[in-house]
């Protein structure tokens, strides 16, 4: 049962952070309002917000989806290091 939760935090991670690239390299070529930015918009932007509250923006750049990706992986590794322990 164990291996099935570790395969599960491991695959909704490396989709998030796909996602979170595929928005990023989006962000260069799509307007904001075009369909598949807005959805990925519904689904990141909720998880941008805290960081974009704390970090503002540097010289026009936003390192928000660089920071979520870093928190992606250490809250992976956290969960993954717990549910070993555990079992």
């Amino acid at each position: 049962m164990i291996p099935i939760f570790i395969t599960l935090i491991r695959s909704v991670a490396q989709i998030l952070s796909v996602l979170i690239i595929i928005d990023a390299v989006l962000s260069f070529f799509l307007s904001p309002f075009h369909p598949v930015r807005e959805t990925l918009g519904k689904v990141l932007n909720p998880l941008y917000a805290p960081i974009r509250r704390v970090l503002p923006p540097m010289g026009g750049i936003d390192f928000s989806p660089l920071i979520l990706i870093i928190l992606i992986q250490v809250i992976e590794s956290l969960l993954i290091s717990l549910i070993s322990s555990l079992g």
